[in-house]
């Protein structure tokens, strides 16, 4: 009779053995798979994450690309500059022997009406030059850009050019360049006026003002005048204004001012 519980207790002891392998065995198989299925959902994820990146590059590349598209600047501001750090723009206006840097000094506004823009030696014809009263960012809502008139065919002399209206009509634009920067004016009038110091006129921080003069820059009150009838745009108080100012030989109380609005703003080599 002992003999036969032992056998029956021995038979249990087996079950249990038996049984805690297939429980040890399915727990195997059961991480088996759970790492196989975490392993594929993190190669899905690191392969999502790749194909990203690979996306990314190449909107980036696009986007470089299409920065390195630089519009042509033939002026070499670094040999400029190392005749005369106050030079830091270029005018050119064709149709014209206008072709000259721009300087601003850093004191006296009436310096350059007697000095070369090139190493600030004394010269009659002085300079193409801006006063203090505008930045040298050209992103005031007016430049007034100043030259002499009567020096030969010098300086801002040719500019009495746009007087004439078939010479006006051929000729729409004028150029600013400014180191790695080429701005492009279209030429809205040319015409006479009187000789008031026009920043020192006008509050262009006053919209209604500004308005003003934008709708007087379309239709000066005066008969020596050209006007561009189509500008392909509206004048806003956002637009950017650079006016070429210059005098009129024996009438010392006018002055030929030449209109353009900012069209397009380009980066430069």
């Amino acid at each position: 009779m002992s003999e036969e519980i032992k056998n029956t207790n021995n038979n249990e002891d087996d079950d249990r053995k038996r049984g805690k392998i297939v429980l040890i065995i399915f727990a195997v198989i059961l991480i088996i798979a759970g790492s196989v299925c975490l392993g594929y959902y993190l190669f899905e994820q690191y392969s999502a994450r790749l194909n990203e990146n690979d996306n990314t590059t190449v909107a980036t590349t696009q986007e470089v690309s299409s920065e390195v598209k630089l519009a042509k600047n033939p002026i070499d501001f670094k040999k400029l500059r190392k005749q005369n750090t106050d030079i830091y723009a270029w005018l050119k206006v064709p149709g014209t022997k206008v072709d000259y840097p721009v300087v601003q000094h850093s004191s006296d506004d009436y310096f350059y009406l007697r000095h070369s823009a090139y190493d600030k030696s004394w010269k009659s014809s002085g300079a193409v030059y801006i006063e203090l009263g505008n930045t040298k960012t050209f992103n005031d809502a007016v430049t007034m850009i100043y030259g002499h008139n009567g020096y030969g065919d010098t300086m801002f002399t040719t500019l009495h050019r746009f007087e004439d209206s078939e010479f006006f009509n051929k000729h729409s634009k004028f150029y600013v360049y400014m180191p790695h920067r080429k701005l492009t004016y279209r030429i809205i009038s040319a015409f006479k006026y009187d000789d008031r110091h026009i920043l020192n006129s006008f509050d262009f921080r006053d919209v209604d003002v500004f308005t003003d003069f934008l709708t007087m820059l379309q239709n000066p009150e005066t008969n020596n005048k050209n006007v561009r009838k189509s500008l392909d745009k509206e004048l806003t108080i956002n637009d950017n204004i650079v006016i070429l100012s210059t005098c009129f030989t024996n009438q010392r109380s006018n002055r030929y001012l030449v209109c353009g609005v900012l069209i397009k703003d380009e980066k430069t080599n």
